[in-house]
């Protein structure tokens, strides 16, 4: 396959051709919507504290991208900051345009400052709620925003929808996040946790200077509204609810599910969650019901345990002042809201997840598979080098792994090295298909096990048309924990969970195969597994990571490599002209 140089040369020929052959990952018969992205400073307060805070087009939440499906998308990116910058577009499958999916030296080489990227795709296939982050370093804890897709078909249920709210949970620092993950990397230790949760940007009135920092939005008695709710923050797995209300599911990770209602949910970082809420119930004077969320509790290292808060506000009621609060805001209670650690309700909630696997939507989970890997998911404890003072716990660095390996980003992009048939010293495709030592993963003592962890670039690699199924396995290193993997080029279809060690020979057996739930990003429960099927039809190099973000700078990660199928419309498409170079 050729690479840039055609394009730069033969630009018009060469497009006329990919028309022709079906090849050009556009529809000529879709719009295109195009968007500007400007990386930039701004200075905003939070908490009593003015901090310059990484935004795009100076929003926080920055904008959100509304398409419809079908839509060919251009996002022009301007990095006007001097530091390097990616954007991706979270849970859009990328079909053969992986040139556009962002995370930095997998896919892409970063954006430097003062360049320009246009990242190009077309939403094929896909509707409903999903998100976009940067992918650079630490730089989602601000740079993120909603990416809402509309259905050309109606949608799957029957209730009429007054408004859409977009709900995104996010977190924040007064330190730079930066060099929270810098220092963190250096000394060893975990990084200085946040000081607040937020919705849409603001921590509510719960927090110090925060009573006009607090999202409101305003409601008619009787009338349904739809909720897409995002979960932005970078290390924490949130519980949310509204007092006194119940919450529909509908969607999750823009796949239709079969409608339940529920009276909170547990959204992992990366995932959405649309749910239908109706406002039937009976106000007070203020008109006021207080949203909230907390973390869900799966750790026992330090982690941010406030709770931020919103409120429902309906109208026609004796008060409609949005900023009016009640004198104790502590006093505020959302009773339906679970404690933090409340993993029986998390357990239920995630079990009644279902396809909607309706004519229109079919489930289409592969029913045999050609390929098993099954992978630990682990905290570790790397011994100190020589030349390096550690001061995490017993003098040791904290890494993670999956089955002992610890992804380190190259200096250059795995997509454009497989591309091109690069030889490449540090990056291999021989990730281990299992873990290298048996033992009891979730109820062993840790010491005696084998805490330490490989650094490299060890990727699976699998034909087009693979299918493939992973088993995420928590463990009891340092302690267990509930783990959200991400995939990023495909959908994944989550056919069993338990809790304790897989057991290879009876659990698949009582997998769900008829409608289990489609995701992108799957909350492998505390102390136990998850089996995910995938359709390995994308042909390009995905990566596979813990969206905790701490997780992944320690290295829980690898790179999920399909390779080119039969002709044109099962290839990978040529890098793109402005694709920035390391």
């Amino acid at each position: 396959m050729e690479g840039t140089g055609v394009l730069k040369h033969y630009g018009v020929l060469f497009l006329v051709l990919l028309i022709i052959s079906g090849a050009l990952p556009y529809c000529s018969s879709q719009p295109t919507k195009r968007f500007q992205f400007n990386l930039e400073w701004k200075k905003v307060t939070r908490l009593c504290k003015a901090k310059q805070l990484l935004t795009v087009n100076g929003q926080f939440p920055g904008p959100t991208i509304a398409v419809n499906e079908g839509d060919n998308v251009e996002i022009k990116v301007n990095n006007r900051i001097a530091k390097n910058t990616t954007l991706h577009w979270h849970g859009i499958r990328q079909l053969r345009t992986g040139w556009a999916d962002g995370p930095a030296y997998v896919t892409q080489c970063p954006i430097r400052g003062g360049q320009t990227y246009t990242y190009r795709f077309t939403v094929a296939d896909q509707r409903g709620t999903l998100l976009w982050h940067a992918h650079y370093a630490w730089q989602r804890a601000s740079v993120y925003g909603a990416f809402i897709i509309y259905p050309r078909l109606p949608y799957p249920f029957s209730a009429p929808i007054q408004e859409e709210i977009p709900i995104i949970f996010g977190e924040w620092w007064d330190l730079d996040t930066d060099e929270v993950e810098k220092t963190m990397m250096a000394t060893g230790e975990g990084p200085a946790i946040s000081l607040a949760y937020t919705i849409n940007g603001l921590p509510g009135p719960l927090f110090p200077c925060s009573n006009k920092d607090t999202f409101t939005h305003m409601v008619e008695y009787g009338k349904t509204y739809m909720l897409r709710i995002i979960n932005a923050a970078l290390n924490d797995e949130l519980f949310f609810a509204i007092a006194k209300h119940s919450l529909t599911v509908v969607e999750v990770d823009a796949a239709y599910t079969k409608p339940f209602t529920t009276p909170a949910i547990m959204i992992a970082p990366g995932q959405t969650t649309t749910v239908l809420l109706t406002a039937n119930q009976v106000p007070d004077s203020t008109g006021m019901f207080p949203m909230a969320a907390r973390t869900y509790l799966t750790s026992v290292f330090p982690f941010d345990n406030s709770t931020t808060m919103g409120f429902l506000q309906y109208k026609n009621t004796r008060s409609t002042r949005r900023t009016k609060y009640p004198v104790h805001p502590r006093s505020l209670k959302v009773d339906n809201l679970p404690q933090m650690e409340d993993t029986p309700f998390a357990t239920k909630f995630s079990n009644k997840i279902r396809s909607l696997a309706s004519p229109e939507y079919p489930c289409n989970v592969p029913k045999t598979i050609d390929k098993r890997v099954i992978s630990t998911i682990s905290l570790n404890l790397q011994d100190c080098p020589k030349n390096k003072t550690c001061t995490g716990y017993m003098g040791k660095s904290f890494f993670a792994s999956m089955n002992n390996q610890s992804f380190v980003r190259p200096s250059t992009s795995i997509l454009e090295t497989h591309y091109k048939n690069i030889s490449s010293g540090g990056i291999s495709s021989e990730f281990p298909e299992k873990p290298p030592h048996a033992f009891d993963y979730t109820g062993g003592n840790p010491s005696t096990q084998n805490m330490n962890t490989e650094f490299g670039q060890k990727v699976i690699v699998v034909p087009y048309g693979t299918n493939i199924e992973i088993v995420l396995q928590d463990t009891s290193f340092l302690n267990v924990e509930n783990h959200p993997i991400h995939v990023h080029g495909h959908n994944f279809f989550i056919v069993g969970t338990g809790f304790g060690n897989f057991n290879e020979a009876k659990d698949p057996a009582k997998y769900n195969l008829v409608d289990p739930p489609e995701r992108n990003t799957v909350a492998v429960p505390m102390g136990g597994w998850a089996a995910i099927r995938i359709k390995a039809d994308n042909p390009g190099v995905w990566f596979i990571h813990c969206h905790l973000e701490e997780h992944t700078s320690w290295g829980l990660a690898t790179a999920f490599v399909v390779q080119n199928g039969q002709g044109p419309s099962q290839s990978l498409l040529p890098p793109p002209p402005d694709l920035p170079s390391c």
